[in-house]
């Protein structure tokens, strides 16, 4: 079975990976990518730190909620655990 998790509702100022629309919202771990150097500190020239990167699968209907047009069709995005809380 695949983790479930959710992604913060953080709101950092400045660069950012994580899409606005898809903060608050629970999905699956759909595989893991690898450790990677985190690019919200790098996009400032600092030292950076390796951080496990996921793809993260969502429904539209989570996404969407009641505006989505097909509410099982998914939606797939790679977010750096920093950003995700397991349910």
């Amino acid at each position: 079975m695949a983790d479930r998790v959710r992604v913060k509702t953080m709101m950092p100022p400045g660069h950012v990976r994580t899409p606005t629309y898809l903060r608050g919202k629970e999905g699956v771990i759909e595989r893991t990518l690898g450790r990677f150097k985190n690019p919200e500190q790098l996009a400032y020239g600092l030292p950076a730190d390796e951080k496990p990167l996921y793809r993260v699968r969502f429904t539209m209907g989570e996404v969407w909620g009641d505006q989505a047009e097909c509410p099982t069709d998914t939606l797939d995005a790679e977010i750096y655990a920093h950003w995700l809380e397991r349910l």
